[in-house]
């Protein structure tokens, strides 16, 4: 449409002509080119949620809770909707292996004693049960066919 015939038709129904920049349902009502820069917003929740249980001496079993319940829910309702990039799921899942290896201490950094992989493995075959990201964000996405 031209600029003209947007606004005779905003005029007509009695709207505003909006760019689409807003949030609708807690998701972007526009995705741009960069999904990365769009859905910046998880990755800075997920480290904030970290970043103010940094001062506390958790222990194992208790970053393992807070992975799994809280971290690890955050992006799901996005991940249900849209794809996301494999580079931007790779970061979400160094943030949260940096948390579980270095917690509170020496700033998230600790030594990676198994890889991430291993981590997201279940229980039962030798790993933690975290959540593979990219695996779950396809069965999510192929939900909504």
């Amino acid at each position: 449409m031209s600029h003209a015939d947007k606004e005779d038709l905003s005029g007509v129904l009695g709207v505003r002509h909006v760019l689409g920049t807003g949030i609708y349902l807690g998701l972007p009502s526009m995705i741009g080119r960069s999904k990365k820069i769009t859905f910046s917003y998880i990755k800075d929740r997920i480290w904030k949620r970290i970043n103010s249980w940094r001062g506390r001496a958790l222990s194992k079993a208790g970053k393992e809770v807070m992975i799994k319940s809280v971290l690890q829910a955050i992006p799901s309702y996005v991940m249900s909707m849209y794809i996301l990039p494999s580079s931007f799921i790779g970061d979400i899942e160094k943030m949260l292996n940096a948390f579980w290896w270095g917690g509170g201490s020496n700033n998230g950094r600790g030594i990676h004693w198994l890889a991430w992989e291993r981590l997201t493995c279940p229980k039962t075959k030798r790993g933690l049960g975290f959540r593979n990201f990219e695996a779950f964000n396809m069965a999510m996405v192929a939900k909504q066919g």
